[in-house]
């Protein structure tokens, strides 16, 4: 008989949120999607975390359980630290000093729990010349150098969404930064502030890159390098029913393969180490895949290494043969499922994110508090 899984990874461990959009709820998701308990404290009457469409699509904010506190209210902020008392963690992605004003600072946190790692999420850190400053994410990545290697020659640099920073070297880095410091204060028994910033994280991200351009391997020109577009085995090509496919054969064995698939030579493509084929190169590839539909290239080079995959629109990947048997998105309504996967420890989908404020009576009783006193805290507008 199979034995069944483990709890989630990051079961027994309590982390409050405070809310905010983007990278910080993506952290705070990702902790969900490992077990933690997370608890969001939101402002009142704050509709769906993103401020757009339902609540209970909202995927970001999945997972936790909500309580709605007015800062202004008189009381509120005594109760938010004694939600900080029972805490792991706090995870915050206010402008530098906003917390410190409310009361809610790092240095009054960490006195009322020494264990707690308090998580920051800005775009710029917590100091600097522009660390005040407002900002999103284009603004992050162009400053770390991410933006400016992105795109077409000869053209504008283009958006990879907001991907890069605001998922990919912000909310990620927020949450590797609050396990290291939740192993931290295991070891220890001292917490921990981490400062995780948007370009910092993207940064981190092209150190591939920064070294590649260290040793001489890297022109500073878009789509002139192997991993940018600039090469014409690695890249997107479009098909004669207007989709796209592409293709990615760095190795010397896998463009064989790619070649042989489609019929061609390695004599008649030319050589790859000379720069001066690779236009000729190209335009033999655009053609060869601009004759046939996606589908007929996905049946010839899909179960073979010629490193290729079709480029598939947000609705058609969910269906998709390998997501489903991976079980990459949910069924019915459909969204990410959680990453990365354990064997001994179970990570399902998450509960449905949760109305602002749902919870806040569950949750004050569950901290303890009398019938009198948490009607005390309605009454007086402190919890809503």
């Amino acid at each position: 008989m199979q034995q069944e899984a483990s709890a989630p990874p990051l079961a027994g461990l309590r982390i409050i949120e405070f809310a905010g959009i983007g990278p910080g709820p993506f952290a705070g998701m990702m902790l969900a999607d490992m077990g933690a308990e997370v608890i969001r404290i939101e402002r009142p009457n704050a509709g769906s975390p993103t401020g757009q469409g339902a609540h209970e699509l909202d995927f970001l904010a999945r997972g936790r359980r909500s309580i709605a506190l007015n800062m202004k209210a008189p009381g509120a902020v005594d109760l938010a630290l004694r939600l900080v008392e029972t805490a792991d963690g706090l995870i915050e992605g206010f402008r530098p000093g906003v917390m410190e004003r409310l009361g809610l600072g790092p240095d009054v946190c960490r006195a009322r729990n020494p264990r707690l790692v308090y998580g920051r999420m800005t775009g710029w850190g917590q100091n600097g010349p522009v660390s005040k400053t407002a900002g999103h994410d284009l603004n992050y990545i162009a400053l770390s150098g991410a933006l400016w290697a992105s795109g077409e020659a000869g053209r504008a640099p283009s958006f990879p969404l907001n991907l890069l920073g605001d998922f990919g070297g912000g909310g990620m880095f927020l949450a590797f930064g609050m396990v290291t410091g939740l192993l931290k204060a295991a070891r220890t028994g001292s917490g921990d502030v981490v400062d995780a910033a948007i370009v910092d994280g993207t940064a981190a991200l092209m150190s591939m890159i920064y070294s590649r351009r260290a040793m001489g391997l890297w022109r500073d020109e878009r789509a002139s390098n192997a991993l940018d577009g600039g090469v014409p085995w690695y890249g997107v090509y479009e098909c004669a029913d207007g989709g796209w496919v592409t293709i990615g054969a760095l190795e010397p064995q896998f463009w064989a393969v790619l070649l042989d698939r489609l019929g061609l030579t390695a004599q008649e493509m030319g050589d790859r180490a000379d720069r001066g084929t690779w236009p000729a190169m190209r335009a033999r590839l655009t053609g060869v895949f601009k004759s046939q539909p996606r589908d007929h290239w996905v049946d010839l080079l899909q179960d073979t290494d010629a490193c290729f995959a079709p480029v598939l629109s947000p609705a058609e990947a969910p269906g998709h043969p390998h997501n489903q048997a991976r079980g990459i998105f949910s069924e019915g309504v459909v969204q990410p499922m959680p990453a990365p996967r354990f064997t001994d420890a179970s990570t399902p989908l998450p509960t449905t994110p949760p109305a602002p404020g749902a919870d806040s009576r569950a949750i004050l009783t569950d901290l303890g508090l009398a019938a009198d006193e948490i009607e005390a805290l309605f009454s007086g507008g402190a919890v809503t």
